[in-house]
């Protein structure tokens, strides 16, 4: 089974954030593309640590797919 993905935020200066599924392992955690002017470089950063480093459009963004899980019921 593949890595699936899903796009949280890009934000104005080029650096995107994806909520990633490993399917075999079942872990979920964010993943940062940076924009090329800062080197394009990849990180992946546990849930718990992603949330814990602001309240930006990023973070809200995870918050706000998180709530729409429950949000219906």
């Amino acid at each position: 089974m593949a890595v699936r993905e899903r796009e949280l935020y890009v934000s104005s200066n080029g650096d995107a954030w994806y909520l990633v599924l490993e399917p075999r392992s079942g872990r979920v955690f964010i993943r940062h593309q940076r924009n090329q002017a800062s080197g394009g470089d990849v990180s992946l950063i546990e849930i718990r640590d992603f949330l814990s480093q602001g309240h930006g459009p990023e973070h809200q963004e995870l918050l706000r797919l998180l709530g729409t899980l429950v949000g219906e019921g």
